[in-house]
C-alpha cells in the first residue's frame, strides 16, 4: 500500500519556494533522525543546484547513536552539505547553526550584506521549535500535529542573516514506498492517511529483526516470535488488549506499539542506514520501470484491438 498526504497548503508553499529559491543563499533542511533517508524532500535535490545545504537531523535523541552517526558521515560525502544532530531535549546545538550559515557563505559575510538561509522540512519533524531556539523567542507557531505552520515567514536570525520559514511539506508521490510507512510510523503523516495495523505490522516487522532485546524488555517476552502478527498477538496479550472470545484487539496492539515508538518509550530506534535506502531505491525503480512498461504494453494491445476490428458493414435499405 502506498502512503501519501499532499494537502493543498503543500502545493502551494512548493510553488513559493521555488518562486524565491533564486534569492537564498543557503538551505537549510530539518530531518527526523530516525528516518534521515524517508524525512527528506526530494524537492530540494532538485530546486536547490550547488547551494550549500545543511542537513539536521532533529531528535536525535530518538535515534539510535550509533545509526545518527553514520547518516552524518554519509551526508558529509555529499557535495556541499553539512550535517548536524541536534535533540529535543537540549537544543542549545541549535545556536551554532547562525555561525554555520555565515561559513557556508564567506563571500557575503562582510558588513552591508545580507545572508538569506531557507529553511525546509516534513511536518511534525521540530521545525518550528527549532526556530524559536534559534531567534530566542516565539516566532513560529508549534504543535505536535503534522502541518501546523501554514504559511511562509521571514525572521531575522542575527544581525545580516535571515530565515525564511516554509510549511512542513511532503510532495506527491513517495517513491519509496517503505518510506511513506516509516512517516507515518514515526508521526509526519496524519494518523487519518493510514491504517494502524497496516503500519504497526510494518514496524514490527522491522523491530524484530533490528531491535529484538529491545522488544523483549519493553513487553517482557521471553522469545519473540517470527512474524510480526505473532508478535503483536504475544504483546497484546501482554497488555490486556483481549476481546470477547479470548481474542487479541488487534487495533489497540497495534496503536500501543506506534504509541511508544514515537514517545520514546520503547528506546532508541532508527528504521533505515543508507546501505538499505540505496537498496530498496534501486528496487522501487525498478519496479516503477516495470509498471509503466506493463501499463504501455497494455495502450498497445488495445490500439491494435481496436486497428483490427471489423467494421461494422451498413446495411441496406
Amino acid at each position: 500500500m502506498a502512503i501519501n498526504w499532499f494537502p493543498g497548503h503543500m502545493h502551494k508553499a512548493q510553488k513559493e519556494i521555488k518562486e524565491i529559491i533564486h534569492m537564498i543563499d543557503v538551505v537549510i533542511e530539518v530531518c527526523d533522525s530516525r528516518l534521515p533517508f524517508s524525512s527528506e524532500n526530494p524537492m530540494i535535490t532538485e530546486i536547490r543546484g550547488d547551494k550549500p545545504l545543511i542537513k539536521i537531523l532533529n531528535k536525535s535523541d530518538l535515534s539510535d547513536p550509533k545509526l545518527t552517526k553514520l547518516w552524518i558521515d554519509y551526508f558529509h560525502s555529499q557535495q556541499n552539505v553539512k550535517a548536524i544532530a541536534l535533540t529535543t531535549d537540549e537544543p542549545s546545538g541549535a545556536k551554532s547553526i547562525a555561525a554555520l550559515i555565515r561559513k557556508l557563505v564567506p563571500n557575503k559575510d562582510e558588513e552591508g550584506k545580507q545572508i538569506n538561509a531557507m529553511i525546509m522540512g516534513i511536518p511534525n519533524v521540530g521545525k518550528s521549535t527549532l526556530i524559536n531556539t534559534l531567534v530566542g523567542k516565539v516566532k513560529a507557531k508549534v504543535g505536535n500535529e503534522p502541518a501546523v505552520t501554514k504559511a511562509q515567514q521571514r525572521i531575522r536570525l542575527e544581525e545580516g542573516v535571515y530565515l525564511y520559514d516554509t510549511p512542513g511539506m511532503l510532495w506527491p508521490k513517495i517513491a519509496n514506498e517503505n518510506s511513506g510507512y516509516r512517516l507515518a510510523v514515526s508521526g509526519g503523516i496524519k494518523d487519518t492517511a493510514f491504517d494502524h495495523e497496516d503500519i504497526a505490522c510494518f514496524a514490527a516487522d522491522y523491530l524484530i529483526k533490528a531491535y529484538p532485546e529491545l522488544l523483549k524488555d519493553r513487553y517482557g517476552l521471553t522469545e519473540i516470535p517470527d512474524t510480526e502478527i505473532e508478535f503483536l498477538e504475544a504483546m497484546g496479550r501482554k497488555r490486556g488488549c483481549v476481546k470477547g472470545g479470548g481474542h487479541v484487539d488487534f487495533h489497540k496492539a497495534s496503536e500501543i506499539l506506534i504509541n511508544e515508538i514515537r514517545d520514546k518509550t520503547l528506546g532508541n530506534i532508527t528504521f533505515e542506514t543508507p546501505e538499505m535506502v540505496e537498496k530498496e531505491n534501486v528496487y522501487f525503480e525498478e519496479l516503477q520501470a516495470k509498471r509503466i512498461a506493463e501499463r504501455e504494453a497494455k495502450k498497445e494491445a488495445r490500439g491494435r484491438g481496436r486497428k483490427n476490428k471489423p467494421k461494422k458493414k451498413k446495411s441496406g435499405k
